[in-house]
């Protein structure tokens, strides 16, 4: 589907997050843990972590991208991810899908990380 698709059907592009979840703000700092080696910044507040969907059983869905598709840590990220996130006392499993749609933009990085970046 692409990004007009997307917007005429009114499906969201990047799915919501389950924030409402116990463990959400632990798997955000997990993912917190992880760091892009080539950007001194952790990927979640790079918004390489589109959303983060935790079911009742406390599966962890995470859905991320990559600062470019051909990002050399690609194939290793998912588990970098996986890994800290299957730390979190409670998680039952976790699931990491990579997707570059909508591709990643400086725009999806929090003020924290624009600022340690020195775009602030």
């Amino acid at each position: 589907m692409s990004y007009t698709d997307a917007r005429i059907e009114g499906t969201p592009l990047i799915a919501p997050s389950t924030i409402e979840h116990p463990l959400y703000d632990s798997v955000v700092e997990a993912c917190r843990t992880v760091y892009d080696p080539e950007i001194p910044v952790n990927i979640f507040d790079l918004g390489l972590v589109y959303t983060v969907q935790i079911d009742a059983e406390s599966a962890v869905n995470i859905v991320m991208t990559l600062t470019a598709p051909g990002c050399p840590v690609a194939g290793e990220m998912p588990g970098w991810v996986a890994d800290a996130v299957n730390a979190v006392p409670g998680v039952k499993q976790v699931d990491v899908q990579m997707t570059f749609e909508p591709q990643w933009g400086m725009e999806m990085m929090s003020d924290e990380a624009r600022l340690e970046l020195g775009f602030m």
